[in-house]
């Protein structure tokens, strides 16, 4: 800290000393909200334990009404399911309908995934974090090996994502006549309403994935239609704290069950269809 002080005290020209005090003022706030959420996180694992809040205060040397502060200061510790940073969100793209490549169609996302990002945006603010998004372009390429990354595009649109979803021996996509999941340590398939009857359902996968590199995870998000992806996001937005507790920043993968309202799209309902496969020991 004193190094980083010093060394944009030093800088000679005023604006851009000044530009560079404000990026390591962002840098040390971004600090202080994640030092402020594991010390929540701390106290709540400590009362969690046993201990009593007059037991919390005498350790940390504070008063027992200030450990019932802190233990509501700052964000909540659910906040590292998404990151520490500004969160991207990678959304698969296609063509654009009834182009052809002579007129150099753009890559589009389907309305599904535009409200994934802004039902993710909203839960994300919550917790004192931005997020943007960025479209996957047809040909599936897309960058994994980054911090606090999220991934809503289903493996038919990205052989990227296919490939790392080999990796995972408990769940995965297949095809025959329609895309379907399938849990391959229970031994049963899911395949949507939307396939067999036609009645407004559908079940997505939620995991989080090892990156390319070998230096961390992303989340990924995908449905056997676009839909299944919402009911995937659904049961972010209700269930965050319990998955976290859960699952923390491991590994892991789970299928989600939705319903939906055929008019609007809405999700109705969304619950978990398989157990938490964890990937790691």
């Amino acid at each position: 800290m004193d190094n980083d002080m010093q060394r944009v005290s030093e800088i000679a020209v005023p604006v851009d000393r000044a530009k560079a005090a404000i990026d390591l003022m962002a840098t040390y706030q971004g600090w202080v909200l994640e030092l402020s959420r594991i010390r929540r996180e701390a106290i709540e694992e400590a009362q969690a334990s046993g201990m009593t809040q007059a037991e919390i205060a005498k350790k940390l040397g504070v008063s027992r009404g200030r450990v019932g502060q802190l233990a509501s200061a700052g964000p909540p510790p659910e906040r590292a399911f998404f990151g520490t940073d500004l969160v991207t969100v990678s959304l698969g793209g296609k063509y654009e309908a009834g182009k052809s490549p002579e007129q150099k169609p753009s890559a589009v996302v389907v309305r599904e995934d535009l409200d994934n990002f802004e039902h993710l945006r909203k839960l994300l603010a919550g917790m004192k974090l931005e997020a943007q998004y960025e479209v996957i372009p047809p040909s599936g390429i897309v960058n994994l090996n980054r911090e606090n990354h999220v991934v809503i595009c289903g493996p038919r649109l990205s052989p990227i994502v296919a490939q790392v979803l080999e990796g995972d021996d408990n769940l995965r996509f297949e095809k025959d006549r329609a895309w379907h999941l399938v849990d391959r340590r229970a031994g049963k398939e899911y395949r949507s309403p939307m396939d067999e009857d036609g009645s407004a359902g559908d079940f997505g996968y939620l995991g989080r994935l090892p990156r390319l590199d070998g230096r961390g995870t992303f989340l990924y998000v995908a449905g056997i239609h676009a839909i299944g992806a919402n009911g995937v996001v659904h049961y972010l937005e209700n269930n965050l704290a319990e998955l976290y507790r859960e699952v923390r920043t491991r590994r892991f993968s789970t299928l989600i069950s939705c319903r939906y309202d055929p008019d609007t799209l809405e999700v109705l309902e969304s619950r978990r269809s398989t157990p938490l496969y964890r990937h790691e020991g």
